[in-house]
């Protein structure tokens, strides 16, 4: 057996410190670059529905979010619908998006999403619309999965880990956003509750120069509940009402 030398030792647990102290830097994005990104989509692995407890999706549930933001006081609706969309051959779950600032509507989307038999929920695409004054200014962003060469990605994973980072979406120079993991204990408080064991996500876009990072946290059996972001004091949108048909 090889001996181990001092300086070896020195170098695996300075990588083992980085890792608890910032997991983000063992999985770059340059990583996510490098490495081809060829999702194998099989629509018989595809279940009816998504059930993963950090991102349930039943139809006729509304998640509403506010907050001061960068841009005023927004308020964001998610509608998850009972309408679907077959995309690569599954059968996707649409969710109806939309965001006002100061009373004024900024944007509306609809995403696409389905879950693996393993449990993972993947992003099939996004029809995103940006308003100004009442009209649509850009579509830019949006993407389905197999047009054009763009790919889905995870929303949610079935089994995560902290420190992995992951592609969410993939259209190349359209849209490329991905997370890392930093935690699955933490606890939360938002006007709506109180949660523990909350997953959060550092997500960002690989198309922005410098990245501007959102923290997502995600409670079991509710879905994202709160997301941060800015420097300094930042801004940040809560949930405040979860409306049921």
């Amino acid at each position: 057996m090889k001996s181990i030398s001092t300086l070896t030792l020195l170098v695996r647990l300075t990588i083992a410190v980085a890792a608890t102290l910032n997991p983000i830097t063992l999985a770059t994005p340059l990583t996510l670059e490098t490495q081809p990104y060829a999702p194998v989509i099989d629509p018989a692995n595809f279940i009816a529905g998504v059930t993963n407890p950090y991102f349930p999706l039943t139809p006729g549930t509304t998640l509403v979010y506010e907050g001061k933001t960068e841009k005023g006081l927004e308020r964001s609706e998610a509608r998850v619908s009972s309408e679907t969309k077959v995309i690569m051959g599954v059968i996707c779950m649409t969710v109806m998006d939309t965001v006002t600032v100061d009373g004024k509507l900024e944007e509306a989307t609809l995403d696409w999403y389905a879950q693996d038999k393993q449990g993972n929920v993947w992003y099939f695409g996004e029809a995103s619309k940006a308003y100004e004054n009442g009209k649509v200014v850009s579509t830019k962003g949006s993407w389905i999965g197999g047009v054009n060469g763009a790919k889905p990605g995870y929303i949610m994973k079935a089994k995560p880990s902290v420190g992995e980072t992951y592609r969410q979406e993939y259209y190349k120079g359209e849209a490329e956003d991905v997370a890392n993991v930093l935690s699955l204990n933490e606890a939360v408080t938002v006007p709506y509750g109180s949660y523990k064991n909350v997953w959060v996500n550092k997500e960002w876009s690989l198309l922005e120069t410098p990245p501007s990072y959102e923290n997502k946290y995600y409670a079991k059996g509710i879905g994202t509940v709160m997301v941060t972001g800015g420097t300094g004091k930042g801004w940040k949108l809560s949930l405040v009402e979860i409306r049921r048909e």
